[in-house]
C-alpha cells in the first residue's frame, strides 16, 4: 500500500486587493520544505453576477455552498500560481483543486501542463471538475449544458497529444491528423488526472477513462467509506479497473482554546480516514503570515501525520 499522503490548498484567491502575494508564494515554499506531500490551488476564470449558484447541486454545487469572494475578488491563475511554485520548490507535488478544464483549448492546455510537469520534474496533478457557475461558460462561448461532454473532449485531446508521438483525433468537437506536439510530459502516460464529483455514472465513466484519483464532492465528502466503495463499484461496472484508484479526504482540523491548531488531535482524524480507502488526506487551516512561523506549524503538523498513519 502507497503511504498516505497529506495535501494543503494554498489559497490563491482574496477579496484585498492589495494583496501580498509574495507572501502566499512563501506559503507555498514553507510547505515544501516542511513535507507536506501536495500542495493544490484553486480556478475562477471570470466571475458572474449569481454567486448564490455555488450552493445549487443540480448545477454543480454544493447545498450549503458559498464562495470566499465576492465577484469582485483576486483570484490568480492556477497553473501561472504552479509554475511560480515549480520554480521555487523542489520535492512536494503541484496540483489543481480543481481547474476548469473545459474553459481552455484542448490542444493549448495540453502544452502548458506537459510543460509545466518538465519544468516540475513530473510533479504535478491535474484535477478537474465541470464547474458550477453558467457564466464562466458563457463568457468563454461555450454551452454550459455541454460541460460534462467539454471536459470529457478535453481531457482526450490532452492524453493523445502526450501519448502518442503522431497524434490523430475524430471528435464532433475537433479533427486533426499527424499532429506532433512536444515535449511530453516527464510522467509515464502523461499528467496524472484527479477527477471531482458525486457518486455518479457520469464521474464513475470519467474515472474509468482517465483518472488517477478522486476528489469526492457533495454528500461524498461526508461519508468516504461508503462513498469510495460505492464509486469503485461503478466504475467497475463501467468496465474500469478501480484497483489503485486515489482518493482525497479532509481532516477535521482541531483548535486550541487560542485559536492555533491542535496539530496532534487534527491528524488523528487520519487513520480512519485511510482505513476508509483515503490516500490523500487534505487538511485546512489558517497559517502564520511569517514564512519562518508557518513552517515550524507545518513541520509539526507532518510530523504527527507521519506518526498517525506509519
Amino acid at each position: 500500500m502507497t503511504r498516505p499522503q497529506i495535501s494543503m490548498q494554498l489559497r490563491t484567491f482574496t477579496e484585498d486587493p492589495g494583496h501580498d502575494w509574495d507572501s502566499t508564494l512563501a506559503l507555498g515554499r514553507a510547505m515544501d520544505v516542511a513535507g507536506v506531500d501536495r500542495v493544490v490551488v484553486s480556478d475562477h476564470v471570470v466571475f458572474g453576477e449569481n454567486p448564490d449558484a455555488y450552493a445549487d447541486p443540480r448545477l454543480g454545487g454544493i447545498v450549503g455552498g458559498r464562495q470566499p469572494t465576492g465577484p469582485d475578488g483576486q483570484w490568480l491563475d492556477p497553473l501561472i500560481v504552479l509554475t511560480a511554485l515549480a520554480a521555487t520548490t523542489t520535492r512536494i507535488r503541484l496540483g489543481t483543486a480543481v481547474l476548469l478544464a473545459a474553459l481552455r483549448r484542448p490542444a493549448v492546455l495540453a502544452k502548458q501542463l506537459a510543460t509545466l510537469d518538465v519544468l516540475s520534474g513530473g510533479r504535478l496533478d491535474l484535477g478537474v471538475g465541470v464547474g458550477w457557475q453558467r457564466e464562466e461558460y458563457e463568457a468563454a462561448g461555450l454551452a454550459f449544458e455541454r460541460r460534462g461532454r467539454l471536459l470529457d473532449h478535453t481531457l482526450e485531446v490532452c492524453q493523445t497529444l502526450w501519448t502518442h508521438q503522431r497524434s490523430s483525433y475524430t471528435s464532433p468537437e475537433l479533427s486533426f491528423e499527424n499532429i506532433h506536439q512536444m515535449p511530453k510530459p516527464v510522467q509515464p502516460g502523461g499528467v496524472p488526472i484527479w477527477v471531482s464529483g458525486t457518486v455518479n455514472d457520469a464521474v464513475a465513466r470519467r474515472l474509468a477513462r482517465f483518472g488517477s484519483g478522486w476528489i469526492p464532492w457533495g454528500p461524498a465528502i461526508q461519508d468516504p467509506a461508503g462513498a469510495i466503495a460505492a464509486m469503485k463499484d461503478r466504475i467497475a461496472g463501467l468496465g474500469g479497473d478501480p484497483t489503485g484508484l486515489q482518493v482525497l479526504g479532509h481532516a477535521k482540523t482541531v483548535k486550541r482554546a487560542d485559536g492555533s491548531v491542535d496539530t496532534a488531535a487534527t491528524a488523528a482524524s487520519a487513520p480512519a480516514l485511510v482505513a476508509a480507502g483515503v490516500t490523500d488526506v487534505r487538511v485546512t487551516c489558517s497559517l502564520p503570515r511569517d514564512a519562518g512561523r508557518a513552517t515550524e506549524l507545518l513541520s509539526e503538523l507532518v510530523e504527527a501525520f507521519r506518526a498517525a498513519t506509519d
